[in-house]
């Protein structure tokens, strides 16, 4: 018993002394300053500037097209267009397209015939950013020319095949149709 009154005497000791102890929260072992974040983005901006810089050169010397900006920073002029579809792909429906992609200089990256006719469902499928809102721009039967910055194609990592770093492109993507989510294929 005198065991037992002991050790109970010691835990409510020990309870007391950790229960008013008055704890401090704990200082960061360092402090950033914010200049990477900062470089970064200012990095991003030149890289930016001077890949929109090349696409208006190249729109200005292209008279034969016009050309349309859009509001997410590409810009794409119509090779064909169609006067009597009205629709275009919304989200969950199924696109089937043909494309192919070039640099700016216009030298082929990957063929027609190499990238094979996509199926892709409408923002429910991964694939390169300005692809995914240019194909909601087309009507079945459209053939479009995009030039994509960087930042809208493959980004700083590129396809890992033969798409480089940071590397702007143009697509020709041909819809050749789609199926809206409501209809059965």
């Amino acid at each position: 018993m005198k065991k037992t009154y002991i050790y109970g005497v010691m835990l409510s000791g020990l309870l007391f002394a950790c229960c008013t102890q008055k704890q401090e929260a704990r200082k960061p072992v360092s402090h950033t300053s914010g200049t990477f974040m900062k470089e970064s983005i200012e990095r991003n901006k030149k890289l930016i500037n001077s890949e929109e810089t090349l696409i208006k050169q190249i729109i200005a010397k292209d008279t034969a097209n016009t050309y349309i900006a859009s509001p997410k920073g590409y810009w794409y002029y119509y090779d064909l267009k169609s006067d009597t579809e009205t629709l275009t792909p919304k989200k969950g429906d199924i696109a089937n397209f043909d494309y192919e992609v070039t640099d700016l200089s216009g030298n082929v990256i990957y063929t027609a015939e190499e990238l094979k006719t996509q199926t892709y469902v409408v923002d429910k499928q991964h694939i390169m950013m300005g692809l995914r809102d240019g194909i909601k721009l087309m009507k079945k039967g459209e053939k479009v020319t995009f030039l994509f910055p960087s930042h809208m194609a493959y980004g700083y990592h590129g396809d890992n095949e033969k798409i480089g770093t940071n590397q702007p492109v143009i697509c020709k993507v041909t819809l050749n149709d789609f199926k809206t989510s409501t209809e059965k294929p």
